[in-house]
């Protein structure tokens, strides 16, 4: 792919903030972003989402979800976990993700890991949620964890299934070619925890194998998969999963590009990454942008960068896509100015603004922490109102932008009757003879005229 860097406009935006304070702006094309600090005080953001309740819900590494009102900053601790060395390093509270029939089952899949430093559990929960807490705790799934590589982002798909990425823990990448470790993959499950039948191999919970710390998912156009995965040292990756495809790890880094890893990649149903970074940037959450706000960013992969261990390019990376989605095409970089780790990323579908979990400046990330938000002040949401748009009807609503089959409309509903109308749907009184008691048109003659005039109804003549 060709990658544009965008260092001019990382200046731009450089030279346009008004010196980091808590509103800064940035142009983006014809867009001005205005950001703002949402919540501070957080310690260590790992997972940012947009819940359907609208708030933003927060998993930080040392063992806390908050639930934060974007508009006003409130922020309230929703669950409390003792996890592996209570978040300093990279063990911890990790992956979270929502019920998606959240109205009738209000439930959080959380992934976090307790025990010892080198001999612990990555465990995934799902909690309820009783409005105010997460509680009633049901451990789904348990794997080794480890001070390094625990992998742990979660999506839920549109076949209500459940994708779970693993690190291969630190071992090399042992872990990530034996397909009867969970370690090293990236795992797909029923919202019960059960193995889904259609899984590619039956009674295994394994989707595709061969990774070594996917810490990145998301879904785009035609349900597209795309996950971000640490390298060694080089060749950090995007790629876009498919079921049964092995991803290569530790026998190919990057594209298949020598000549053992050609030979490997032929033998092993490789997939190759459609976007590599060298030296590794540590690359980390990931979202599919679609929203008018940014235009400049429609049908983009919003990429979350930390930097890796020294380097100072730490930042927001947008990734154009091709028309299908199956390749990367460029790249621009965002918010570098900062100088901050940014773990992860989040969208509000309302105003299309983009929500940024700060982490500091260097490995292993270190706290207090900021939500930060970056918002076209300029863009006007378009309100969804649901109602009668039919003029004549009774609850006609000269507000509804879209129609939701709600109208009313009086009539008398009997088809034997001379005032019977079709699309009558609140009876009125029904009319069986056809007196015509006035001249109401003043054409001369009591009619049929006057008569659906006087009753808005059918008829023929008048008795």
């Amino acid at each position: 792919m060709i990658r544009l860097l965008a260092c001019a406009g990382a200046l731009l935006a450089m030279f346009a903030s008004t010196g980091l304070r808590a509103q800064d702006t940035f142009q983006v094309g014809n867009t001005t972003l205005t950001a703002t600090n949402v919540a501070s005080g957080i310690q260590l953001p790992w997972e940012i989402l947009w819940g359907p309740d609208d708030f933003l819900w927060v998993t930080s590494r040392p063992g806390t979800v908050y639930r934060i009102n974007p508009e006003t900053g409130a922020t309230t601790t929703v669950l409390t976990k003792s996890v592996t060395n209570n978040g300093s390093g990279e063990p911890g509270m990790l992956g979270m993700a929502m019920h998606p029939e959240w109205e009738t089952t209000p439930k959080v899949f959380i992934v976090y890991t307790t025990g010892s430093t080198w001999n612990g559990t990555e465990r995934l929960s799902v909690f309820d949620w009783n409005g105010s807490s997460l509680v009633n705790e049901e451990v789904l799934l348990s794997l080794p964890a480890a001070g390094i590589h625990n992998g742990s982002r979660l999506l839920v798909l549109p076949d209500n299934t459940l994708l779970m990425t693993t690190g291969d823990v630190g071992d090399g990448g042992a872990s990530s070619q034996n397909l009867s470790s969970l370690n090293g993959k990236v795992l797909r499950l029923n919202l019960d925890g059960s193995i889904p039948s259609d899984n590619p191999t039956p009674g295994s919970y394994v989707y595709s194998h061969g990774h070594r710390n996917p810490q990145g998912l998301a879904m785009g156009p035609g349900g597209i998969i795309y996950s971000s995965e640490h390298g060694q040292s080089n060749n950090d990756e995007v790629n876009i999963i498919e079921p049964g495809r092995n991803y290569g790890w530790p026998n190919v880094e990057g594209v298949c590009n020598t000549s053992s890893e050609n030979s490997f990649c032929a033998a092993n149903n490789v997939r190759e990454p459609i976007d590599t970074f060298s030296p590794c940037a540590a690359v980390n959450g990931l979202i599919w942008y679609n929203h008018p706000a940014i235009p400049e960013w429609q049908n983009c992969l919003l990429l979350s960068v930390m930097g890796g261990f020294a380097l100072n390019d730490k930042r927001l990376s947008v990734l154009s896509m091709s028309e299908d989605g199956m390749s990367v095409t460029g790249e621009t970089q965002w918010f570098a100015s900062y100088g901050q780790r940014i773990r992860d990323v989040a969208v509000n579908p309302y105003t299309g603004a983009v929500y940024l979990a700060f982490n500091g400046p260097s490995y292993p990330g270190s706290g207090p922490n900021i939500i930060k938000e970056f918002r076209n002040m300029d863009y006007v949401p378009v309100t969804s109102v649901a109602g009668c748009r039919y003029p004549g009807a009774l609850n006609y609503n000269a507000n509804a932008t879209e129609d939701d089959n709600s109208c009313q409309f009086a009539g008398c509903t009997d088809p034997t009757a001379l005032n019977y109308v079709p699309w009558a749907n609140v009876t009125t009184t029904c009319m069986y003879t056809a007196p015509c008691p006035e001249d109401v048109n003043g054409d001369g003659a009591t009619t049929v005229s006057d008569m659906l005039l006087v009753l808005g109804a059918f008829g023929d003549v008048c008795n």
